[in-house]
């Protein structure tokens, strides 16, 4: 479980493409990303989380951080594929 939070370590494109194949090498094909409401993500939520992840320090609306994160995700398979999409 990956939830979006501003206190959450801040990655590069490249740096979340490795660190995605990283948990697919390790068996954990399968990744639930959280993102918060405007009141963003409860302290027990956040303390059940397997990591943190911000995409910045700024806020964004929960409904564009849908289309931010899948960008992002789409992104970080292309670069795993060599793939010059993320240019």
């Amino acid at each position: 479980m990956i939830s979006l939070a501003i206190q959450g370590k801040q990655l590069s494109s490249e740096e979340l493409s490795a660190f995605i194949s990283r948990r697919a090498l390790e068996g954990q094909s399968k990744l639930a990303f959280i993102i918060g409401s405007s009141y963003g993500i409860s302290q027990e939520l956040l303390a059940q989380s397997d990591f943190l992840l911000s995409f910045s320090r700024l806020t964004f609306p929960h409904q564009m951080m849908r289309v931010i994160l899948l960008e992002q995700l789409y992104r970080s398979m292309k670069i795993a594929q060599g793939e010059p999409y993320h240019k």
